[in-house]
């Protein structure tokens, strides 16, 4: 049983972010593809054929989708630099790099016992015909 007060996920964050639901921001940062994209631009500024390249399974128009998104909620900075044909960069705002720490750390958590959950499935897939 938890303990602690409870979380209403549905009300704003505080009186000076109405609108902002903490719901929403859990969904923006516990996204797959968000996640993918801020621990690619951890190591720095990335144009988008980079991103597209070193994200497998991800459409085009699901990384404009993500990085629009990540943009509009302050994680990402977006820079267009004059040029035939321009080139534009992402990379992490002060505030996404904050975050990036924490997404580093569930990677890293993710990749170390991403064997344990693939036995684990077998396991229960096998049981549970």
């Amino acid at each position: 049983m938890p303990s602690g007060p409870h979380i209403d996920v549905r009300s704003p964050v505080d009186a000076s972010t109405a609108g902002c639901e903490l719901r929403d921001v859990l969904n923006r940062v516990g996204d797959k593809w968000s996640v993918l994209v801020m621990a690619l631009l951890a190591e720095g500024p990335l144009r988008y054929s980079e991103l597209h390249r070193a994200i497998d399974g991800i459409s085009q128009r699901m990384l404009t989708l993500t990085l629009r998104s990540l943009e509009r909620d302050g994680l990402v900075d977006r820079t267009v630099t004059p040029s035939s044909p321009p080139r534009v960069e992402y990379a992490l705002t002060s505030v996404g790099a904050t975050l990036s720490l924490e997404v580093s750390s569930l990677m890293r958590w993710a990749d170390g016992h991403r064997q344990y959950v693939a036995a684990s499935r077998l396991r229960y897939d096998a049981t549970h015909k």
